[in-house]
């Protein structure tokens, strides 16, 4: 029987896995396609699965209970989401993939222990948007003008960069965030989106709103949006699976 599977944690945080070896349902909480949601105990640790089945569509649908599934394990313990579509085709594959990494698992979970990731995105002009589109060498250009054009957008690429690390560093001084993650890219409206992940202290959650409110009065050149607290996604270090467990190759996140 395969297992479908959402996240990982401490045994310990779940008293009913202690008088038990075999896995027991989670109450009140259904997985993907409403299937009984168990906590798998292995050494010191409880995997949070379902069974599941190959013919089962990992769709967006599949996604959201992904991570309601995690969601929810988030409010009493600390965990480490697998990611989407991870499945281990049988129970000798996940004790295995438990026992080859349980070091790791341990450490993930100590250091995130109290952790919460708070999820900023914050979209602002891009300062070089008409220069970068009079600046793209068109490739029937030769010679010195070509090369010219090339300068050019290579400087104003660079422009663009310094804008959005300006940002960023403004928001870590800002947030003062334990770690983060950040990406950065075009919108289709031409706009720059800084998609920022960061790693606090649970307890700090309601200060660190506050300071969003007072960064979005002091910022009028960007547009914010925050969400969270979620379980810390983007600060798992991600471990090699077990030579027997399939991972699909869907990347839907929350």
């Amino acid at each position: 029987m395969a297992w479908y599977a959402y996240c990982i944690s401490e045994k310990q945080s779940f008293p009913e896995l202690l008088r038990h070896r075999k896995p027991v349902p989670m109450e009140l909480v259904a997985g993907i396609q409403g299937n009984q949601v168990f906590l798998y105990p292995a050494s010191d640790l409880a995997v949070i699965v379902s069974e599941h089945s190959p013919h089962e569509p990992l769709n967006q649908k599949a996604a959201m209970d992904h991570a309601r599934v995690i969601a929810e394990c988030f409010k009493t313990s600390t965990v480490l989401p697998f990611r989407f579509g991870t499945v281990f085709l049988d129970d000798e594959a996940l004790r295995r993939s438990v026992r080859s990494n349980q070091r790791q698992f341990m450490t993930n979970i100590e250091r995130l222990r109290g952790k919460a990731e708070m999820h900023l995105k914050v979209t602002l002009d891009d300062c070089c948007r008409e220069q970068m589109r009079r600046a793209i060498p068109d490739p029937g250009t030769v010679g010195r003008e070509y090369l010219s054009n090339l300068r050019e957008s290579a400087s104003l690429q660079r422009e663009r960069q310094t804008k959005a690390r300006a940002v960023s560093v403004q928001m870590h001084r800002m947030f003062a965030p334990l770690a983060e993650e950040i990406t950065c890219k075009r919108t289709e409206t031409g706009k720059m989106l800084l998609d920022i992940a960061h790693l606090i202290d649970h307890k700090c959650v309601e200060r660190y709103q506050n300071k969003y409110s007072s960064a979005s009065v002091q910022l009028k050149d960007c547009q914010m949006q925050l969400s969270g607290p979620w379980p810390p996604y983007h600060f798992v270090h991600r471990l090699t699976r077990g030579g027997q467990a399939q991972a699909h190759t869907n990347h839907a996140q929350a």
